[in-house]
């Protein structure tokens, strides 16, 4: 297989990954660097029609897709539904995807000056819910570390999600777990980071995150936001749940893709993005790279940059063959590598092959 760097098997549990059996040491990534193994290839355009064939026919094999949809320079070139997978209109779960769209809301809000930038310190607009005797570090964690990651804290994901999400209140539960690392330390995958991101956009701009992300994407996207669930003080769920169809997905992954501007308008400064896809830390699991809500790698020697949901709701950006692509899966099965894996080959072996060609 010719993927590498990719996090092919990051344990997730329902909608959040789980704890691994033996915690891998972590090393800190090097940032600001062009992505490894990225090369200048001659333009292509369009799609190898063969070798397309081919590739669908792998997906069809998969009993767990529901979708896939490639774009090119803008313009889409596949739709594909697969295994009584719903109309590509419809919005479906995206799982942990949910976190890229709470990044991109991060980054418009401190483009508007909502937010104060990535050194902000969360007790800065969390306060009020921190823990009497916080930690001291407790006051060092800042909106970037949580978007890597990095927030030191002990994580609500994998077998601590479940008494999470039953708590009585998910920002001070988040808030009050204790520290297994410092801030800025290494990777711990946790969706109570972006809840508390959600937290945070929601008192710091006096509206909930479903109408920011309607206000500030949703309408300048053209694609419909529709409710998806809260915790018990009326936070929407920070990275997890949120709903999107393949089709609204595609035109997240192009607003990435072209750089923060589509149909002439400048929704996300190139600046984010570029952020966004600067490695920042290190998965303990693989040794993949993590940026800001956005998983870093490779696909055949293409620099890759994706969104990735429990099951397979992924969203893979690949800058230089210009293509956006598109997958969804049942987001309900029981915890399968293979599955994501297989995805991750229909890109590799199949989708980047055909843009190298060309029509």
């Amino acid at each position: 297989m010719r993927w590498s760097l990719l996090i092919l098997a990051l344990p997730l549990a329902w909608g959040c990954d789980a704890t691994p059996a033996g915690q891998a040491q972590t090393g800190q990534a090097q940032t600001g660097q062009p992505p490894a193994g990225r090369r200048d290839i001659s333009p292509t355009q369009g799609l190898d029609p063969a070798t397309m064939a081919r590739t669908v026919s792998a997906a069809e094999r998969l009993p767990r897709i529901r979708s896939l949809l490639v774009l090119r320079d803008g313009q889409t070139l596949a739709e594909h539904r697969f295994n009584g997978g719903p109309p590509l209109d419809r919005p479906v779960n995206i799982k942990s995807a949910s976190k890229s769209v709470i990044s991109a809301l991060v980054g418009i809000a401190i483009d508007r000056g909502v937010l104060k930038g990535v050194d902000q310190p969360i007790v800065s607009v969390l306060g009020p819910d921190a823990p009497a005797n916080p930690d001291p570090r407790l006051a060092q964690v800042t909106v970037g570390n949580l978007l890597s990651m990095q927030a030191g804290l002990e994580r609500t994901s994998g077998a601590f999600y479940g008494r999470w999400v039953s708590s009585p209140n998910w920002v001070r539960s988040a808030l009050s777990r204790p520290f297994v690392d410092d801030p800025g330390g290494g990777m711990q995958y946790s969706t109570g980071n972006t809840h508390l991101l959600s937290a945070m956009l929601t008192r710091a701009s006096g509206k909930s995150t479903l109408q920011l992300t309607r206000e500030w994407l949703g309408q300048p996207l053209g694609i419909t936001v529709p409710t998806w669930p809260a915790d018990p003080q009326g936070i929407y769920f920070g990275g997890n749940d949120m709903l999107l169809s393949p089709r609204a997905l595609a035109r997240f992954g192009e607003l990435y893709r072209s750089g923060g501007i589509l149909d002439g308008k400048r929704i996300l400064t190139a600046s984010w993005i570029e952020q966004s896809w600067t490695p920042q830390t290190i998965s303990p699991w693989s040794g993949g790279q993590y940026g800001y809500g956005w998983f870093i790698g490779q696909a055949a020697g293409h620099a890759v940059r994706f969104a990735w949901g429990y099951g397979g709701q992924m969203v893979y950006v690949v800058p230089d063959l210009s293509l956006t692509v598109v997958m969804t899966s049942d987001p309900s099965g029981a915890r399968d590598s293979g599955h994501i894996d297989a995805l991750h080959r229909l890109l590799a072996d199949g989708i980047v092959p055909a843009a190298e060609k060309g029509a």
